[in-house]
């Protein structure tokens, strides 16, 4: 699978809790308007299909394309199409696939969302976050439930399949409140729902508050019994979880987030965006020994990042201010601020760790496997095979199940307690 993800740093106004790569100026410049912003992407793309090329990396069709942010309905329906039709000349785009773009419910109505089916997508992730008005002034959210109904009844008339981000845990929220936001949600008739604890981070607006002393700290054993809650609501109504915070009915999951889960490759566009490969052939370019990005950031398109081994991935990151993402556009360089190898230890532990997070559950075949790869290029005496015996303790502590295709799944306390059995698996491991 090769999936695309396009990352529209432009909001409307910044939420106190968030610390995404966002911006509420509408010209950042080095041409990264809101009006030009499309134009960019779309050369962005080119740079990296040029880069592609000269490393001898050939992607299938592509199978998802998401356009996060941010706000990326604050741009023209127009712009997010026109961006579309770029990936699909320039990478193909599979026929089944699946093409979404999260929605502000305050930035689309029926004619906007017509025009998104019409040029080919063919799902929307709305921000609900909350269907209770003191909770959504908390989180700074300026949309009414009567705004994500709207949207998702568009949605529904346009043909297209719809998804609602909830956050639990906002100070102030009582478990009545996050009740009634689940089951208005459930009531909305969207098949895929997610559901995130709320991260404070200290250099938001939240975060300070909080230090401060005005609004009170989340707490983890609420959150847990909101998760409890969430998960007996969404599971009556016939959502099943696939994720640790991601429930839908089955043939609904998103598919581009198990792309993610599942370590595909794909390309991330847009400043701060990141891409993923999860191996890179010898480059035509051996006069470069470096994978860093030259000072500045960005790389030329037609310059060797290293000659990195077949049995190597490779993960990139854009430069996060969107003028300085320009600058390396206009000059003609992949805007990557910098990249690293992954390598087979490092492939180990994201396999474990996303593996644990889902219901189809972590191969324990395919970590002995892998394991025997982080063998070659590490002290093996470290590493060693995972029986299904070892991971009894885990299993009686009410922690994971294992299956007879020896298939490792959370259960939901472990769901809960993922860092835990994150932490345990990787002591049986020995990374």
């Amino acid at each position: 699978m090769f999936e695309v993800y396009i990352h529209v740093p432009f909001c409307l106004r910044r939420c106190g809790y968030c610390d995404f790569n966002t911006y509420t100026a509408t010209d950042l410049g080095a041409g990264a308007s809101r009006g030009n912003y499309a134009n960019m992407v779309i050369r962005e793309m080119k740079l990296t299909k040029q880069w592609q090329l000269d490393h001898g990396i050939e992607e299938p069709p592509v199978s998802t394309v998401f356009f996060g942010g941010g706000t990326p309905t604050i741009l023209a329906a127009r712009d997010l199409v026109a961006m579309l039709d770029a990936v699909r000349k320039i990478w193909d785009i599979a026929p089944d696939a699946e093409i979404t773009t999260e929605a502000n419910p305050d930035t689309v109505n029926e004619y906007y969302i017509n025009e998104l089916a019409a040029g080919g997508f063919t799902r929307v992730s709305f921000g609900m976050q909350s269907a209770v008005p003191h909770v959504l002034k908390t989180l700074d959210r300026t949309h009414t439930p009567a705004n994500v109904a709207a949207g998702v009844n568009a949605a529904n008339k346009a043909g297209l399949r719809s998804s609602v981000d909830l956050i639990y845990g906002a100070p102030g929220e009582s478990l009545d409140d996050w009740r009634t936001s689940v089951t208005t949600a459930i009531d909305l008739g969207v098949n895929h729902i997610s559901a995130y604890a709320l991260t404070v981070e200290p250099t938001t607006k939240m975060g300070r508050q909080i230090a401060a002393g005005t609004l009170p700290k989340p707490n983890d054993d609420d959150e847990a019994a909101k998760y409890e809650i969430a998960d007996d609501l969404f599971a009556a109504a016939g959502l099943e979880w696939y994720e640790v915070s991601n429930w839908a009915r089955p043939g609904y999951e998103s598919q581009h987030n198990l792309g993610y889960w599942r370590n595909v490759d794909w390309v991330g566009l847009g400043p701060g965006a990141h891409s993923h490969y999860n191996a890179v052939t010898e480059a035509d370019h051996p006069q470069s020994a470096s994978l860093t990005a030259p000072a500045g950031g960005g790389c030329p398109a037609d310059a060797g990042l290293g000659v990195v081994s077949v049995s190597h991935g490779l993960r990139s990151w854009d430069i996060a201010h969107p003028r300085l993402w320009g600058t390396a556009i206009n000059e003609n360089r992949v805007p990557w601020a910098d990249s690293e190898t992954i390598t087979p230890e490092e492939n180990l532990e994201e396999l474990i760790m996303l593996g644990l997070r889902l219901h189809e559950g972590l191969d324990l075949d395919r970590i002995n496997r892998a394991i025997n790869d982080a063998g070659m290029s590490s002290t093996p005496q470290t590493l060693r095979t995972v029986s299904v015996d070892q991971l009894a303790p885990m299993v009686s502590e009410g922690l994971i199940t294992v299956s007879d295709n020896h298939r490792v799944v959370p259960t939901r306390r472990g769901r809960l307690l993922n860092d835990s059995v994150i932490e345990q698996f990787f002591d049986f491991v020995g990374v």
